[in-house]
């Protein structure tokens, strides 16, 4: 199944007439404007069934005043014609709710790490990131559940561990912490800083990489 990618997929969004849908390395997404709750959930009913028609599943996230769309097509690898055809019918349907796209809200993130030896620390930053050290593949970590952004490793010569000039604030449920912490030091990494703990605990892996493991325990109000 043939799939579309980078500008070839720009280039295919804008012959179909896909102004509501932005391309990104993983598939298209959309934000829909629903305004309201419920005019939310109609579109997302809407959404599924269309869907099962054509069993043809996306992600979608209901927010309060929006509706999250992303379509990818898993077993090819990439965007394929079912998704430009369903990202067509899902348009059509916000049309019919005057539902209005926001073209700049599609957003991803991806983290990238500078480092001469990836499979080095690779396994402490898919702990760190997704409490398990086998969420790798090739030089990516990645969290199956989306809970967390993708995170390369950046080839570089060996140095020294430079100044850090940015970290990871990582925040778990306050009774996660602790499994966090252990599975980022199975994986090879140490703590650097655990003076401000259960708040946050700065781990760093074996090349001295930094990152906090943050709940909200013994926090006061942001008044306070």
């Amino acid at each position: 199944m043939a799939t579309l990618r980078g500008q070839a997929l720009l280039t295919a969004l804008g012959e179909a007439g896909l102004g509501d849908w932005q391309g990104f390395p993983d598939g298209i997404r959309a934000r829909f404007l629903s305004g309201t709750f419920t005019t939310g959930l109609h579109l997302v009913e809407a959404i599924g069934a269309a869907a099962e028609e054509r069993n043809h599943h996306p992600e979608v996230t209901l927010a309060f005043a929006y509706v999250d769309v992303h379509l990818v097509s898993h077993d090819a690898g990439g965007v394929t014609d079912r998704d430009m055809e369903l990202a067509r019918r899902i348009s059509v349907i916000a049309r019919s709710l005057d539902v209005r796209a926001d073209l700049a809200a599609p957003v991803t993130l991806e983290l990238a790490l500078d480092t001469a030896d990836p499979d080095e620390i690779a396994p402490f930053w898919s702990a760190v990131l997704t409490c398990e050290e086998d969420n790798v593949e090739g030089h990516d970590v990645i969290d199956p559940t989306g809970r967390v952004p993708l995170l390369w490793f950046q080839d570089t010569d060996p140095h020294d561990p430079p100044r850090q000039r940015f970290h990871l604030d990582v925040w778990v449920g306050a009774d996660q912490a602790a499994a966090r912490i252990e599975a980022a030091l199975a994986a090879g990494g140490v703590v650097d800083d655990d003076g401000e703990a259960p708040s946050f605990t700065v781990l760093a892996d074996a090349q001295g990489n930094r990152v906090c493991i943050c709940t909200i325990a013994d926090r006061g109000s942001p008044a306070e």
